[in-house]
């Protein structure tokens, strides 16, 4: 799948499916995005490969207080990518409306629907909780392999 920023300085490519993809209608993605939601493709980052130009990173407050890195372009200011403090920088939340064909994401969950805008119809069939999710009950065993895997790689090389 390719990405882009709105005046396509950056471009991307993913090198394979997302691990979950997360529907999140906290008030604080509420602000970021100025819409009812943020959708956000979890992927480990060194399977998105750049293909013209490189985002900046900028350092923004979060809610957890602990801030997230939003990678950025220069240019248009889209924020194409975050890594949080929690998933450190090896995992990206990549905002999938910067893909080609965001149709291809849909949400795995809704997650924060306890602050989810009252006109917003949740879909039958998509697991939707109130705050966050257990990772180990809602992710495929695929995806939670492939996060393992990351995280054993990382604490061989001493991080």
């Amino acid at each position: 799948m390719r990405g882009h920023c709105t005046c396509s300085r950056i471009r991307y490519e993913i090198t394979s499916k997302p691990l979950f993809v997360n529907c999140c209608h906290c008030r604080w993605c509420q602000r970021e995005t100025g819409s009812a939601f943020a959708i956000n493709a979890m992927i480990e980052t060194d399977r998105i490969v750049l293909t013209a130009d490189a985002p900046e990173l900028v350092d923004t407050p979060s809610n957890s207080g602990r801030g997230q890195k939003v990678m950025r372009c220069p240019t248009c200011r889209v924020a194409l990518w975050s890594h949080y403090p929690g998933a450190g920088q090896r995992f990206a939340f990549l905002r999938v409306g910067t893909l080609e064909d965001p149709d291809a994401c849909p949400p795995d969950i809704h997650i924060f629907t306890d602050s989810k805008q009252p006109w917003v119809v949740l879909p039958e069939g998509v697991p939707a909780v109130p705050e966050y999710y257990d990772r180990d009950q809602y992710w495929p065993a695929e995806s939670l392999a492939r996060r393992q895997a990351v995280l054993d790689a990382a604490s061989l090389n001493g991080g």
